[in-house]
């Protein structure tokens, strides 16, 4: 009888602190919790505020060009404007979206080439932009320059290869390679760029960015100048 008192006494300590720990236990996973929403709270505050700081910046570019009376320059502060934005909207698409690491892509290069189009001073109407990229998620570091080089090469295209008010279509494509490695690529049917006209001797800033944002991704280049114009970039996509 002593025995078994001694055994039902050693089940309860027991007991105990099992309860103990399964409470230490659900503690330690309730900080857990907790800590991961204050760092996802944190990381949507600093998306947001990277955005309007960046808003700002591509604010008074706007201001600044109001009061220039060359055409050109105020075409370049335009330009750069463009370019801030392309990096902003990455960082509110993060601030919205429920992944802070990742961005949709072609969502992304959607609402991009709506703003380049909606902006254009030329004859938007004339000209259709075309987005395909289904399931391409990328993060910041590889949003941003791949952002970047799109608004440059649809920027061109609209600046350059409709003259005289003609209409055409720009595509923009992006798609994983059976290799692993992404593809994107932007093809207009405009006039077509010269021959002899390569990256890095362009003689363009937007074209020598492209160069620099390909270099950057390790991305190699290809150029088709049939029936207009169409850039295609291929590299490898760290931890995809």
């Amino acid at each position: 009888k002593k025995a078994v008192l001694n055994i039902l006494e050693d089940l309860g300590v027991e007991k105990t602190r099992l309860e103990n720990s399964q409470q230490e236990v659900l503690r330690s996973e309730q900080a857990i919790v907790a800590s991961l929403r204050e760092k996802e709270t944190l990381l949507k505050e600093i998306h947001h505020r990277v955005k309007n700081n960046l808003q700002v910046i591509a604010s008074l570019l706007r201001l600044q060009a109001r009061y220039l009376r060359d055409e050109q320059s105020r075409g370049m502060f335009e330009e750069s404007q463009n370019r801030v934005h392309s990096i902003a909207l990455v960082h509110e698409m993060l601030y919205r979206t429920k992944d802070l690491a990742r961005i949709e892509f072609g969502d992304y290069l959607r609402t991009l080439t709506n703003h380049l189009s909606e902006g254009w001073k030329g004859r938007p109407e004339s000209i259709a932009i075309f987005v395909d990229a289904p399931g391409i998620q990328l993060t910041v570091d590889t949003a941003i320059p791949c952002g970047l080089i799109v608004n440059e090469l649809v920027t061109n295209a609209l600046k350059h290869a409709f003259p005289e008010s003609r209409s055409g279509s720009v595509w923009i494509s992006a798609e994983w390679e059976p290799e692993g490695q992404l593809n994107i690529t932007v093809r207009d049917d405009g006039i077509g760029m010269p021959e002899g006209l390569e990256l890095h001797r362009s003689g363009s800033l937007g074209l020598d960015l492209v160069g620099t944002l390909a270099r950057q991704l390790r991305a190699s280049v290809h150029i088709a100048r049939q029936a207009g114009t169409a850039f295609s970039f291929r590299f490898t996509v760290p931890g995809a």
